[in-house]
């Protein structure tokens, strides 16, 4: 998208209300927030626009007058701000301000909750669909269990008895590891700040989850990862991202077997990310409906839709850009790209 197609934003005062507008609009890829001001320099959102680096300023005239602002949102507080503001603004620059203001947060609000819950009905309508493979891991551990729990009963030796339970327990963690895969998958994703995630490690975690949803026998994995690699985000949407390509990835092969292969690498101050399959590939016509929502081309009853849609959602909350490269019977790439955060031995990773 051309700048020249971004609404560029002024947002005077980060205070409560300010940070979470801030939050919220750096998600919109149309939006470019030229800056944040506020009179008190410890207000919690210029912290934040930092974080975001959006331009911090405690000189309002400069910031509505100099940076082809076109729309200036005032949530101050200040009753005279409004008589200021029409009176130094530009001409070509609207202000929302007041009730105005109140009631674009709203919507705003409404809008961030309507797509949580609409990612959260695709996610566990995914787990439904993993139900085979997921009986199927669980069903192995706990037979093993059930039949050294029957030799127990009946041994006398205690050295082979110590053995049993040994393997015993082994077992149990082992479904004790998918509850726990699948209950971190299927939570809410967690509504804390954007932080350093791991690439390579959200990439494993998923293709743990994913391998509930088909066969992986006839598959060769291949794995390209650059060490280190990291980008801001929720985790629990990165994870989901990920889980949603992978799985995707699998099932265009399941006919036939073929190779997939995960890549992760930093380059010219950009993380770039790629899943690709050798399986069916999308024809060409397909390719511009598929991140559209409710737009499917499996069989009915095998998917609703949402994946994609929900995918480039969360991308482009993250600043990020999807593509995608596809030749029928040859294969399909994802590539994800990322703006660059900090090598991952350094911070908090999730």
């Amino acid at each position: 998208m051309e700048s020249s197609d971004h609404t560029k934003v002024a947002i005077l005062g980060a205070g409560r209300g300010g940070r979470a507008l801030l939050d919220l609009l750096h998600q919109i890829p149309s939006i470019e927030i030229v800056g944040i001001a506020d009179r008190d320099p410890a207000a919690p959102g210029l912290q934040r626009a930092r974080e975001l680096q959006v331009h911090v300023t405690t000189n309002m005239p400069d910031l509505i007058s100099n940076h082809g602002v076109s729309l200036i949102m005032d949530v101050t507080g200040d009753p005279e701000m409004e008589t200021y503001l029409h009176a130094h603004k530009p001409p070509t620059a609207d202000i929302l301000s007041g009730s105005a203001s109140r009631l674009l947060w709203n919507l705003i609000q409404h809008e961030s909750k309507l797509e949580a819950e609409l990612l959260q009905a695709e996610k566990l309508a995914g787990i439904g669909s993993f139900a085979a493979g997921i009986a199927h891991d669980m069903n192995n551990p706990l037979q093993l269990i059930l039949g050294l729990a029957e030799n127990l009963a009946e041994e006398r030796d205690l050295t082979a008895v110590h053995e049993q339970a040994r393997d015993i327990i082994e077992a149990a963690k082992q479904t004790s590891a998918i509850c726990r895969d699948l209950t971190r998958y299927s939570r809410l994703a967690s509504p804390h700040e954007d932080v350093l995630v791991s690439v390579n490690g959200k990439l494993d975690e998923a293709l743990k989850i994913a391998r509930y949803a088909s066969k992986f026998h006839d598959i060769e994995m291949l794995k390209l990862y650059q060490p280190g690699v990291a980008v801001k985000g929720n985790p629990d949407e990165m994870l989901h991202v990920f889980v949603n390509l992978i799985t995707n990835a699998v099932h265009s092969m399941e006919q036939v077997g073929g190779t997939l292969t995960l890549e992760s690498h930093v380059l010219d101050g950009q993380v770039d990310v790629r899943i690709s399959d050798t399986g069916c590939g999308i024809a060409p016509d397909k390719i511009p409906q598929i991140f559209e929502p409710f737009f499917t081309t499996k069989d009915l009853g095998k998917g609703t839709g949402l994946g994609l849609y929900n995918v480039k959602t969360i991308v482009n909350k993250m600043r990020g850009t999807i593509a995608v490269d596809s030749q029928i019977d040859k294969g399909t790439t994802f590539t994800l790209t990322f703006p660059n955060a900090e090598p991952a031995g350094q911070g908090c990773l999730s």
